[in-house]
């Protein structure tokens, strides 16, 4: 069993707990899942850089990556650094991250905000629009064509827009539909953890022109992302590179401002 497949394992158990607790009639009642969502998709079809931040303290790739700042500190020097959106993990036990981390930084910034989470039941999706998100990741390792098919469209009836997340050819081929808004490289093999920059590249020349194309993990360098856009890439998902540092924001900050030069 990979890390992949234990991951969802538990992630059914948690979800059909959940399930037990609170209704969806009770998340449809929330004060959040009124609220109108704000596009992360036009904000990188718009944007100069294209960098979306991420809030993770810990990975099963990285026992500890920052368990020291607050949510809401971390959301705020991120707006103010001129990011297009923010990633919050969501998953506790692998890492580190809760719903409530999203509520937190949904309160402190204006910021498109993805749940980063490893969606398998429609309840998910709700569940994101209740506390505050504006966009769902939906990872195509894990769901069927069918599964994608229904929840993406679940997500557009909900005015959230969808991160549909592959890692090769095969993953891509089943994903693309039009209820998909953007399409996500992940550099990371998620069986051994190896990274590399070319799973974007490769897979650049057969993602159609209609989606926005995301390149997720492994992207440390100014260097990176000017090559990457050179394949039609927009957005860019950045999470260690400034959670290992002290001021997440600040590092955000000077990183836009030497891309943007």
């Amino acid at each position: 069993m990979n890390i992949l497949d234990k991951i969802t394992a538990d992630k059914r158990k948690e979800v059909d707990l959940k399930k037990s607790l609170i209704s969806v009639k009770q998340l449809e009642e929330s004060f959040l899942f009124k609220r109108q969502t704000i596009s992360l998709t036009e904000r990188l079809k718009n944007s100069t850089s294209g960098i979306i931040a991420e809030h993770k303290r810990r990975s099963p790739s990285k026992a500890t990556i920052n368990q020291n700042l607050n949510v809401q500190d971390i959301a705020k020097g991120y707006e103010n650094a001129g990011v297009c959106g923010m990633s919050v993990l969501t998953d506790g036990k692998y890492f580190g991250g809760s719903l409530d981390d999203l509520i937190l930084a949904r309160a402190s910034s204006n910021l498109p905000l993805l749940r980063k989470e490893f969606i398998i039941d429609q309840y998910q999706i709700i569940e994101a629009k209740a506390h505050g998100a504006d966009v769902i990741l939906l990872i195509a390792a894990i769901l069927t064509k069918d599964e994608i098919k229904q929840f993406s469209t679940l997500a557009k009836q909900l005015n959230l827009d969808v991160l549909l997340e592959v890692h090769n050819e095969e993953e891509l081929h089943k994903s693309i539909m039009p209820s998909i808004d953007m399409l996500g490289v992940n550099n990371r093999n998620l069986k051994t953890f190896e990274v590399s920059l070319e799973t974007s590249k490769l897979l650049s020349e057969i993602i159609p022109n209609d989606f926005v194309k995301v390149s997720e993990s492994g992207i440390s360098t100014i260097e990176a992302i000017k090559d990457l856009k050179q394949f039609g890439y927009k957005g860019f998902l950045i999470g260690e590179n400034f959670m290992k540092t002290d001021n997440p924001g600040e590092n955000a900050k000077a990183f836009i401002e030497k891309l943007n030069r």
